[in-house]
């Protein structure tokens, strides 16, 4: 089996799907369609699905354009249907990985995804997970229903299984899914074989590593390493704060140095697809081993906790010209997680938005990449005039650094302001 799909592997006559079309699946899908393999994409939402095959991207990193042109040709569409595997040769699986409630992993999205390829598993198959998760997930989860679906097929020689976390970072175009080295894990060393040969198809650097598990927590190490760097940032934040010093200015100083430092900056907190869950996933598989992680807890506990500092830098400002929160008009810049892209998810923007709100402020935001959004029962459109806003706000907070904005007439314009990002001209 492995000859017969390294073969069609190396001559793109491989069927290939991708199995959730999001932030990850539809650029990844795009790539092996632009080498020349026939794709077809997987997802429940029919939304999607129905988007790609008019040849219209949401994805802010893929212009529809690119979508059509291979849509056109032949070379991508999309579908709700999985029983499209039954055809396909290699399966990449792209789902979400959220926290629940509890802060306990999800992995729901991808035991439906195993349990759905493990109805049209055959041999030659190759199935790589790309969703960020614990260490183990591969080969404890997936690996175990795939084998339950009765045709006796052996991971290695039959089918092959392997981890390849993503590595996405919305809005760059210096590093993309083709330029973007990858990290790939295998059940076994002829899955590592195969799953190599399949994303060298699509993909310029491979970094082979010695297990699925290893891969895991290589995608996790690189989240935590931010998450606990940023946390580390913010609490040099509220030092500076408590020390009457410039938190920023003893930031760049130290950025001089050539060698042994790494910078990272303050802000409103952690937001995004990754470093706020990622290393919740790690701290909770360390939990059922007996282990605190207490680098990951208190990096959490002090980014968590940066809305309600900046929402007291408010109330501070405030209280110096005489105005309380209440009633007060608060214009928010930006409402996306980081700057030049409209992803809100675990966007502390919201969080402030809130927390202002509850304090009784009038808040209003404008974000030229995000028309509106619904949070935590709050439904909120941009303002339409910029200008007008700033004038008419009582306090200005810049909560993302969108490249859009003026920040020297935001300056001038704002009767107080609030700059999370440091990017406002002091």
């Amino acid at each position: 089996m492995k000859d017969y799909l390294l073969n069609r592997i190396h001559t793109h006559t491989a069927q290939v799907a991708i199995i959730g079309l999001g932030y990850v699946g539809l650029p990844l899908a795009v790539s092996f369609a632009d080498s020349g393999f026939s794709v077809v994409g997987i997802d429940v939402d029919a939304k999607k699905t129905d988007s790609i095959n008019l040849g219209h991207s949401y994805v802010e990193d893929i212009p529809s354009e690119r979508v059509a042109a291979l849509v056109d040709k032949g070379k991508f569409s999309a579908t709700t249907d999985f029983s499209v595997l039954e055809h396909c040769d290699a399966v990449s699986i792209c789902v979400p990985t959220p926290l629940r409630k509890t802060g306990d992993p999800d992995i729901s999205y991808i035991v439906a995804a195993t349990e759905a390829i493990a109805q049209y598993l055959h041999p030659g198959m190759v199935v790589v997970l790309e969703s960020t998760t614990y260490p183990g997930t591969t080969m404890e989860v997936i690996l175990p229903r795939l084998c339950e679906n009765g045709l006796d097929l052996q991971v290695g020689e039959d089918f092959f299984l392997a981890f390849s976390p993503e590595r996405v970072d919305p809005g760059r175009v210096d590093w993309t899914t083709k330029n973007t080295p990858k990290v790939i894990g295998g059940a076994t060393s002829t899955c590592l074989e195969v799953a190599m040969a399949y994303y060298g198809q699509a993909i310029n650097t491979l970094v082979p590593v010695s297990s699925p598990d290893a891969a895991e927590m290589v995608k996790l190490l690189e989240n935590t390493f931010r998450a606990v760097n940023i946390g580390l940032a913010n609490e040099l934040l509220l030092m500076c704060d408590k020390l009457g010093l410039d938190a920023w200015e003893v930031i760049e100083a130290a950025a001089t140095k050539p060698f042994g430092f790494m910078k990272f900056t303050p802000g409103p907190g952690l937001g995004g697809h990754c470093i706020p869950i990622d290393p919740l996933y790690l701290s909770w598989k360390m939990r059922t081993l007996h282990y605190n992680a207490r680098f990951i807890g208190l990096a959490d506990e002090i980014n968590t906790e940066m809305p309600r500092y900046w929402v007291q830098k408010v109330q501070d400002l405030l209280n110096d010209i005489g105005k309380s929160v209440r009633d007060s008009k608060i214009l928010v810049l930006g409402v996306a997680y980081k700057k030049d892209v409209s992803d809100i998810r675990e966007s502390k923007a919201l969080d402030i938005i809130i927390l202002l709100e509850s304090k009784g402020a009038q808040v209003e935001y404008h974000d030229p990449h995000v028309a509106h959004f619904d949070f935590e029962g709050v439904q909120m459109s941009s303002v339409d005039d910029l200008a007008q806003a700033l004038h008419s706000a009582d306090c200005v907070v810049v909560a993302t650094d969108h490249s859009a904005y003026d920040w020297l007439e935001i300056g001038r314009i704002a009767k107080c302001l609030i700059d999370t990002r440091h990017v406002v001209a002091q």
